[in-house]
């Protein structure tokens, strides 16, 4: 019996440490698992607490704001209406009848009040381009030619137009800006290169500018197409005279001594270039 005893105590320790094994790996597993859930619920509180701290100094700041009398605005969205097809027809019929009342108004010699009727049909529709331009011609023509510059330069943004450029240029000759005229004058040239009133009129900004070889240029090509325009002529003759090509001046001159026999001072200058 004493020798049998061992034994048996060896077995049964030997299993009792086979049974511990599993619980020794689930103890691990659940101590692990705490471990990584405290790490994580830690980190989840520090961000909150600085979430919190800062919203909490958002607050104070606000308090502070409102307790030296500034006034918090919410922000609200303003949703763009969308017109529908009936109210942009009663718009093109309002700005119709309002280009005519500004025309009519500007005929009859009214101009503060054609102004002011234009003006209104932009409020209804800023885009209506006719509205613009017969803005633009009101100031011309009222010899407000600052405005009138703002407006067709306004215009050519959104529409090429060669009465815009001929009109701009209009618009910066009688400002002195000769350069500019030059400049929109030869656009509307581009665009209508057979019109001998685009040519004339760049041939009259070039002689401002002082560049008189170009002005001859556009001046010869619209008198081929006016050959009895005297007032061309006579630029033209002066353009000759400028460079110092007297055989020209005195040629020119002759054609409208022709058409003009009794004009007494071109009969001067001819008889003043002859005797040189």
């Amino acid at each position: 019996m004493e020798e049998f005893t061992p034994v048996i105590c060896l077995a049964g320790l030997q299993a009792h440490r086979y049974h511990l094994c599993p619980l020794v790996y689930v103890f691990v597993l659940f101590g692990s698992f705490l471990t990584i859930c405290a790490i994580l619920g830690g980190r989840i509180l520090l961000r909150h607490r600085s979430v919190r701290k800062f919203v909490r100094s958002i607050r104070q700041r606000i308090n502070s704001a409102e307790e030296r009398g500034a006034v918090i605005l919410e922000e609200t969205k303003v949703a763009k209406p969308r017109k529908s097809p009936r109210t942009s027809a009663v718009e093109l019929q309002q700005v119709r009848s309002l280009l005519r009342q500004g025309e009519k108004a500007v005929a009859q010699g009214k101009f503060e009040d054609g102004e002011r009727i234009y003006i209104q049909a932009l409020t209804i529709n800023p885009n209506a381009h006719d509205i613009r331009a017969e803005l633009g011609k009101l100031y011309l023509s009222t010899e407000r030619d600052n405005k009138a510059e703002a407006m067709y330069r306004e215009l050519l943004r959104s529409l090429d137009d060669v009465s815009f450029h001929s009109n701009l240029g209009l618009a910066y000759y009688r400002q002195g800006k000769f350069e500019e005229a030059c400049l929109a004058y030869a656009q509307a040239l581009q665009r209508e290169p057979k019109n001998p009133d685009r040519s004339a009129a760049l041939g009259r900004a070039c002689i401002a500018a002082r560049r008189f070889d170009e002005a001859i240029i556009h001046l010869e090509k619209a008198v081929e197409r006016l050959p009895r325009d005297t007032a061309l002529l006579q630029l033209l003759a002066d353009c000759y005279f400028q460079i110092g090509n007297t055989d020209q001046t005195q040629v020119t001159l002759r054609k409208i001594n022709k058409i003009e026999p009794y004009n007494e001072a071109v009969k001067e200058k001819l008889a003043a270039l002859a005797a040189n």
